[in-house]
């Protein structure tokens, strides 16, 4: 398992930081990792694209999941397949997200020994961004900013979802969206105030890569359910 990590994941990523840092980047570490980030996303783009589309939808969608439940209220078999029928309608997965979670896991360890191994190393010179941050180390500034793009993006993700107030305190997925909305940036902010500011940096530019893509989801979407 860990030498096809090495071969799959470390080794391809660290080619790459490697030849974008030497080539690309005017042997800039930081800006070095702006471009390898963009670079996955737009590796990964149809991927997250449809995850994230998916879990867009199924928000849009938690009025008539909130009626199936009640409608099926007594009969969990039934109302299981009432909702599947419906994601099955609408061409979404429920576990999408969790799937996108387990994808970029492995890029996010890869990246982790990346920075905390190779990094420490000779092979970037300076590991700082534009000569200004030095990435080498904890920066509370980029956790902040990181935190700060992951609630807007959890917002943007909400923010098609069609509920009124007392739709959503009687729909239990939508209170949790709604409180995962600050807990993740939240938890994003102390995992990465701990962490060589080179991974904030790489979660801060992800993250707003996702809200550019969240914007044009929701305005794709809104049109589809017109």
């Amino acid at each position: 398992m860990i030498s096809l990590f090495n071969t799959y994941v470390y080794e391809p990523i660290l080619f790459v930081l490697s030849f974008i840092y030497s080539n690309i980047a005017f042997e800039d570490f930081g800006f070095a990792i702006i471009i390898l980030t963009i670079l996955i996303r737009f590796i990964l783009f149809p991927i997250f694209f449809k995850s994230a589309k998916s879990q867009t939808i199924i928000q849009r969608l938690q009025p008539k999941v909130q009626d199936i439940q009640k409608k099926h209220k007594e009969n969990k078999e039934e109302q299981a397949k009432a909702l599947l029928s419906l994601y099955k309608e609408h061409k979404v997965n429920p576990f999408s997200g969790f799937f996108l979670l387990l994808l970029q896991l492995p890029v996010f360890f890869a990246l982790f020994r990346i920075f905390s191994q190779e990094a420490s190393g000779t092979m970037f010179g300076a590991h700082s961004l534009f000569g200004l941050v030095d990435l080498s180390v904890a920066n509370i500034a980029i956790a902040i900013l990181a935190g700060a793009s992951q609630y807007i993006q959890g917002k943007l993700a909400l923010a098609s979802q069609k509920t009124d107030k007392k739709g959503a305190e009687q729909n239990p997925m939508a209170s949790a969206g709604k409180i995962m909305i600050y807990i993740s940036p939240a938890i994003t902010f102390f995992v990465l105030f701990r962490l060589p500011a080179a991974l904030g940096l790489y979660w801060l530019v992800s993250t707003l890569f996702s809200v550019g893509q969240q914007v044009y989801i929701n305005k794709k979407i809104e049109k589809e359910f017109e």
